[in-house]
């Protein structure tokens, strides 16, 4: 038997025994930590909103254009200074040679609770973008090692600290923790979905619209 069909047999025993199949190495830890660390500053978008909403849309309506099309040049095989070696250096395994979404869905995701709602919702839904799915992906990566089927590949660990993160920086907005409780609940709910970078999309919108309506009442 070959190593290859050894390594694959020894990682799907893992997944069905609901644990982690590996350590992540050290270059993949780098690459986590660079991919959050750009991640978090979308955090910014709330208090840049406050000052001013409609440039803060338009800055993340140009900034999202920019980097589609340098990221297309560089699939051209054209560097952009500093741009392309960021997004190569942040770029997972699976986005080699490939348009790298993240960040074009990561500016979506925020311009789209910026839209759709007002200023209390708009900013806890960035805020569980930035820091659930953040923390999520950085701990479950780190430290994920229970991961269940009914998660979909993504660990528990990874997934309280979604709700631990959305939880905090909801009653940090609100100062409601009913509405803080339905923000965590949604985001872990959200993030636990097999979506791959659309997850920046699907988050922020479905959190923005359940603060939205609990709000409400």
């Amino acid at each position: 038997m070959s190593d290859s069909v050894i390594q694959k047999d020894r990682f799907l025993h893992s997944i069905r025994a609901g644990v982690s199949p590996a350590i992540p190495g050290f270059q993949e830890i780098k690459t986590e930590i660079l991919r959050k660390t750009i991640h978090f500053l979308i955090a910014l978008s709330p208090a840049m909103a406050a000052v001013n909403r409609p440039a803060t849309v338009l800055i993340l309506m140009a900034g999202t254009l920019g980097y589609t099309y340098m990221e297309t040049l560089r699939l051209r095989g054209v560097k952009v200074p500093l741009i392309s070696s960021v997004t190569s250096m942040a770029s997972r395994s699976r986005d080699m040679g490939r348009f790298v979404m993240g960040p074009v869905t990561l500016g979506m995701g925020a311009l789209l609770a910026l839209l759709l709602y007002p200023a209390p919702a708009a900013s806890i839904a960035i805020y569980a973008l930035a820091f659930g799915d953040g923390f999520a992906s950085l701990i479950g990566k780190l430290f994920g090692r229970l991961r269940p089927a009914f998660l979909c590949g993504k660990s528990i660990e990874g997934s309280l600290a979604c709700f631990i993160a959305v939880l905090i920086s909801a009653y940090h907005v609100s100062s409601d923790y009913r509405i803080a409780l339905a923000a965590a609940a949604t985001a872990t709910a959200v993030e636990a979905l097999p979506l791959e970078d659309y997850d920046n999309l699907a988050l922020p919108v479905t959190v923005g619209l359940v603060v939205y309506f609990a709000s409400s009442f």
